[in-house]
């Protein structure tokens, strides 16, 4: 009776609050109807128009029919009373009591790594995601995200280019997937990995939930990675959690002059986290091996093929590749950090580059 009392009260998509004031008073009592139909204070926190709705479906036959109907759209509920839900999130602050998931619930007790940031990356941050998402998927991480434009999407979109395991925390139900474009990407998440919600599948997302669901990307993972974001950006939220939660923080470092890497350099500069600049450190920092993994094809333009011809012959410094590549000065410097976050070169001491 315990998980159908939270199962039912997580159909009124209640506040965090309310729900946790609910949730303690029957700890103080006991997991009953008619506990619930009998509490003055419960009445308290409902209100009169929620309280009505409340009792009037307030008996088991309703529970099992609305638990059924989720069976039928093929969502599991998990609530904290079951084997299933992650202690990963039991320790945090204001830890959803009940989790609906469509796919792979098991997901949710493996090692995984969220990978957070911008709604409107830059190629440079769209370059280094697909980057880390594809590699740490491939090396065994489940990467956890929020489905939203931009980063969030890559990183899911990445992952399931190698056939990596992804979740993806909604802000809303299943029944509105927000942002709507992103309908089939949920779709194949759910076949190939899990999505997650704390709201029921009739649920509409609003501006406050999906701060709240951040919390539960941070608390599901080992770490979070910020790969792109403004100081105003959602993802502080993320950050703010991790460090709550003392989960560890990765941060790409960025162009100090584009306000898309404020935040990660920000961590970076006051220790919040670890500063990365290839997946392998992350693999590294948990005492990882990589995986044995076939190296890819890698396509070449023009102007790469011109400089990876150049560096054949050893170490060549700035200075050497601009006059020699007759490529100008300001487009080199670009080329040259995109082709070392490809991993198609290295940048040593000194200023010079080697092929990797």
């Amino acid at each position: 009776m315990k998980r159908k009392i939270l199962i039912y009260l997580s159909s009124f998509n209640l506040s965090i609050s309310k729900f946790k004031k609910i949730y303690d008073l029957l700890e103080e009592g006991e997991y009953s109807l008619d506990y619930l139909k009998n509490n003055s204070e419960i009445k308290n926190v409902l209100k009169d128009e929620l309280y009505s709705k409340f009792i009037e479906n307030c008996n088991e036959k309703y529970i099992e029919n609305y638990i059924k109907n989720l069976s039928s759209q093929d969502v599991k509920v998990v609530t904290i009373f079951d084997e299933e839900f992650p202690e990963k999130l039991l320790g945090i602050d204001d830890c959803p009591l009940v989790l609906y998931c469509k796919g792979n619930i098991s997901l949710l007790k493996e090692q995984g790594i969220a990978i957070v940031g911008t709604r409107t990356p830059t190629n440079y941050g769209k370059i280094i995601t697909e980057k880390f998402s594809t590699f740490l998927a491939e090396n065994g991480f489940v990467i956890i995200s929020g489905l939203a434009y931009g980063i969030d999407s890559i990183s899911h979109r990445s992952c399931l280019k190698v056939n990596g395991k992804t979740i993806a925390v909604l802000g809303g139900g299943f029944n509105y997937i927000y942002p709507s474009e992103h309908e089939s990407l949920a779709r194949e998440i759910a076949e190939k990995g899990l999505i997650v919600s704390e709201y029921s599948p009739s649920y509409k997302s609003t501006k406050y939930s999906f701060p709240q669901r951040n919390r539960i990307i941070a608390g599901l993972s080992e770490g979070v990675l910020i790969t792109e974001a403004g100081l105003k950006s959602g993802t502080i939220h993320t950050k703010d959690f991790a460090l709550d939660y003392g989960k560890d923080i990765f941060a790409v470092p960025g162009n100090v002059t584009s306000s898309f890497s404020d935040l990660p350099n920000e961590i970076i500069k006051t220790a919040q986290g670890e500063c990365v600049v290839s997946p392998q450190n992350i693999l590294d920092y948990y005492h990882l091996n990589c995986k044995n993994i076939p190296k890819k094809v890698v396509q070449l333009s023009f102007e790469e093929e011109i400089l990876i011809n150049l560096l054949k012959n050893g170490e060549k410094d700035l200075e050497f590749l601009a006059e020699n590549s007759k490529i100008p000065l300001g487009k080199l410097n670009g080329m040259l950090l995109t082709m070392e976050i490809r991993n198609l070169i290295t940048r040593l001491p000194g200023g010079v580059y080697s092929i990797k």
